[in-house]
Parts: structure tokens; sequence; C-alpha cells
């Protein structure tokens, strides 16, 4: 198995891909990795070179490059390079914590598409505060602003996929994201999508699911368009890191009582922050794609940098997209058929 990693996207590149990519090396055996960047940057914060290679990468795209276009012109950048190494079968999977945009251009534009999907999601992985061991997916948590009630059944089948695949979930629970629970709710976009989902015997549809009930672990997969999912996203996300700045600046301002309290509960104080820590739960998955395509957050560390990479290896070890592929090339064969036949 070798991943491809852009060593020079991120806040804090290459250092903590680096450190994150040792650790994964010292763990997973059966994993080559090639880091494509300034060698000069690279090579000296290695401390063992055992199954890490480096590409020398002469350009880098940055946070301000405008994305496609970043895409077309930075051939020699590395998040490019890694790409194209993944387009020619020469890695399996591409990981990066660079431009966002420019990560999805180089996905659809290089990687390529799945026969049989019109637009690959994002799929984001989100905690459920009421289980220590439960999570739930957001699908499309940003890849399209805009969204076809089609392309929302697909996000159904492709979550569904992804969450027997890779979190090994037999039926898992899938939510159309709405404003309200009942059928009859909702957009056009969430009714016909409803219609779509619920119609499909092989999906294990609960319905519609509000926002306000995700971190209850109400479904296993939600389903949006990603205008509304990366909406959701960022407010939970926020909302995390807002309520513990609140928690942290109450303790720090309720005096000798409140500090003595905070310190017999530091035990539990670390035990939410750690479930609120997403670094955890890897990277957002570009799904419908011919490969993994794997963006973590900018500022990671080394640790989000190898929980993403250990996603990745489940993602393969799953045969995640060999699923994916054979089940959407068989719809694609099949309208052909239908189309061919129509015209006789």
């Amino acid at each position: 198995m070798k991943i491809a990693i852009d060593a020079m996207g991120g806040d804090n590149a290459p250092q903590t891909i680096v450190e994150g990519v040792e650790i994964a090396r010292d763990e997973f055996l059966d994993v080559e990795f090639v880091l494509y960047g300034d060698q000069a940057q690279i090579d000296p914060l290695i401390h063992n070179t055992d199954r890490i290679s480096i590409v020398q990468a002469d350009e880098q795209i940055d946070m301000n490059d405008e994305p496609v276009r970043a895409i077309r012109r930075k051939k020699n950048s590395s998040m490019v390079m890694a790409a194209t190494a993944v387009k020619n079968g020469e890695a399996d999977a591409l990981f990066s914590c660079g431009n966002t945009g420019a990560l999805l251009a180089a996905g659809l534009l290089l990687v390529g598409r799945i026969k049989g999907i019109t637009r690959p999601g994002l799929v984001s992985t989100l905690p459920v505060v009421s289980s220590d061991d439960q999570s739930f997916n957001l699908l499309d948590s940003g890849a399209n602003a805009d969204s076809k009630a089609e392309q929302l059944y697909q996000y159904a089948l492709l979550g569904k996929y992804y969450a027997t695949s890779v979190r090994g979930i037999k039926e898992p629970r899938i939510g159309l994201l709405n404003n309200g629970t009942e059928p009859h709710k909702g957009s056009k976009l969430t009714l016909e999508a409803h219609e779509l989902i619920a119609a499909d015997k092989s999906i294990n549809f609960v319905g519609n699911v509000e926002s306000r009930d995700l971190l209850e672990g109400v479904c296993d997969v939600v389903i949006a368009d990603g205008f509304t999912g990366n909406a959701v996203l960022k407010a939970i996300e926020g909302t995390a890191s807002s309520v513990m700045h609140l928690l942290k600046n109450t303790i720090m301002n309720s005096g000798v009582s409140g500090k003595l309290g905070a310190l017999l509960l530091k035990s539990s104080l670390g035990q939410i922050k750690g479930k609120m820590d997403q670094s955890q739960y890897g990277g957002a998955v570009l799904l419908g794609v011919k490969a993994p395509v794997v963006k973590a957050h900018g500022a990671s560390d080394a640790k989000t940098v190898y929980y993403t990479i250990k996603q990745i290896k489940s993602m393969i070890d799953g045969q995640m997209l060999p699923n994916f592929t054979e089940y959407f090339s068989a719809q694609q064969q099949k309208e052909d058929q239908a189309a061919a036949a129509d015209k006789k």
C-alpha cells in the first residue's frame, strides 16, 4: 500500500506532516509513504527513512491560489505531483492538509470520477456526545454548494458504503438533513431527495433528521447539499470551540473554590475535550473519485496526520473503492442499456 502525501500543504508543513507520517510508519508496517515537496526542507526532519521516500516538487499551492487555475498551472507543485502519481497508479491514495478547493479540483480533474457518479461529495466525521465510541458522517460537507435530488440519493449510497467498509457498520442508518422530521417538510430539493432515498430498500433510511439531534447519534450518516452541510459542520466546530473557551474562562474567573473544583474534575474535563477533538476522526474524504482523496485541516498537528493515515488505510483495507466502482458501474450500464433500448 502506497500513499502519496502533499508534504508542503498546511500551516505547519512539512514539520507536522513528517512527524505524523513517522508515527504511522512505525505502526502500519504494510504502508509506504511518498512525500512530495521541497527535499531540502523535508529531508532533515526525517529520523528514519524506512518506507519513506521524497519526490522533489519545486512549487506549492498556497491557500490564496484559485483552485482550478492552480491545478492547471502549477504542474510541479507538491499537490499536483502527488495527485498525478495516484492518477498514474503509482500510489493508492492522496493526502493533503493544503488548499481545500485545489485538492477537490485535483481529485476531480486528475484522479477522476467513478463512472456513474455525477458529483463526488466530501464526507466528514463528527462525534456523538452521548456515546464514548460513536460518531457520524456528514455528506456532503462542502464539495458542492448546489446539488440535485439525484446527487443527494447518490450521497446516501456513498455514505452507506463508506460507513460499512471503513467504520464496520453493517446496516448504517441514513438520515436526510431537514428543518423537520416529517416526510412532507422541507424544500423542493429535500422533498425530491426523500422520495428517491426512501424508494431504495437497500438503504436503511431513517427519514428526515434535524441539526439539533445530530450530536445525539440520531443516525450514522447525514445527507445534505454541500452548502447546508458545510454550514452545519462549521456551526458544530465553532460551538464546540466556544463551549470549551467558555468553560475555561468560567473556571479561571470563579476564584479559588472554582479552581479547586476544576482540579478535582480534571480527568472528566479532559474526557470532554478529547471527545470534541476532531483530530481522532481523521480528515474529510472526497467520495466518488477513483482513489481515496483525503483532506485534513490546515492547522493539523502530527496526531491528526497519523489518524488521517489510519483512516486512509482503513478505506483501502475495507475495499471501499472496488465496492463503489462495481455498484455505480453496474447502475450506469443499466442506464446506458435503457437509453439504447429507447432509441430503438
